[in-house]
């Protein structure tokens, strides 16, 4: 069976689940599967019984997809994901982003969990993604091209939609809220970035670096859908950071964010 049909299968299914097609998906990175709790109407799926879908292994990854209603449009919330360190290919990782437009969803929002590369920034803010690098080794677009998914050179100068951020930036300014915008280094992980990597990173141009988000953004662009990319910055990077790097850090820290990161998802969805 191909790609194609797998990504149907999934898509039908969770249709038929949901009852309709979702507006906007919404990928939950580390420890934000929270917000599953502020949908209206919650439909839970559990991602071992959806067709064809990737079931992470990471602590602070729920691995359910929750339906429901937020600022008025019918989300599709996708509670963890998977990663191209866990043994996963490129396929895999974006097989749920890619079932979910074709369900419906021509707005895509990615969230990750991001360590800061500068030592001005602080562990909670959160940074809306204008560009990224794609340093992960793979590019999902890579195998047996398939233009039923779309064309296969497909142009990535506007990877995050500008008109959205626009709207989010003019909305954070009035809450008074320490909004961030950069760019994000996607690499394979899954150790930390060492102090001289982080330096390499600064020194290309990256604001924010994470295990994620690229492969899905690259797919959801091929399928034509918008993307907005958000990062939440659970630490600084090493050799900005003064301590050890833990993934338990990184947990609490997206703990302590759950209402302002609530709430600007909202905003999100609202304003895309």
């Amino acid at each position: 069976m191909s790609t194609y049909e797998q990504l149907q299968e999934t898509a039908a299914y969770l249709k038929q689940k949901i009852g309709a097609s979702p507006e906007v998906v919404v990928t939950l990175g580390s420890g934000l599967s929270f917000l599953g709790d502020r949908l209206t109407g919650a439909i839970h799926l559990p991602y071992a019984e959806i067709p064809h879908f990737p079931v992470s292994s990471v602590p602070g990854h729920s691995g359910k997809a929750v339906a429901g209603e937020m600022a008025g449009r019918r989300v599709l919330l996708l509670c963890g994901r998977v990663h191209l360190y866990e043994g996963y290919s490129a396929q895999e990782v974006c097989h749920a982003t890619r079932a979910a437009v074709l369900a419906g969803a021509d707005k895509v929002v990615l969230t990750n969990a991001a360590g800061a590369v500068w030592p001005h920034w602080a562990a909670g803010n959160i940074m809306l993604m204008k560009d990224h690098l794609n340093l992960q080794g793979t590019n999902v677009l890579c195998g047996p091209e398939d233009d039923r998914l779309g064309a296969r050179f497909i142009d990535m100068t506007s990877p995050y939609d500008a008109q959205v951020r626009g709207r989010l930036k003019v909305w954070a300014r009035g809450e008074q809220m320490a909004l961030r915008e950069g760019v994000y280094a996607g690499l394979l992980g899954p150790s930390y970035e060492t102090p001289a990597e982080v330096r390499m990173l600064r020194g290309m141009g990256a604001d924010a670096v994470g295990m994620s988000t690229v492969q899905e953004t690259i797919a959801a662009r091929q399928l034509g859908a918008r993307v907005v990319g958000l990062s939440v910055l659970t630490n600084l990077a090493a050799g900005v950071s003064p301590t050890r790097l833990s993934h338990d850090e990184v947990k609490a820290t997206a703990a302590l964010v759950q209402e302002p990161f609530a709430r600007f998802i909202e905003k999100v969805v609202e304003l895309f």
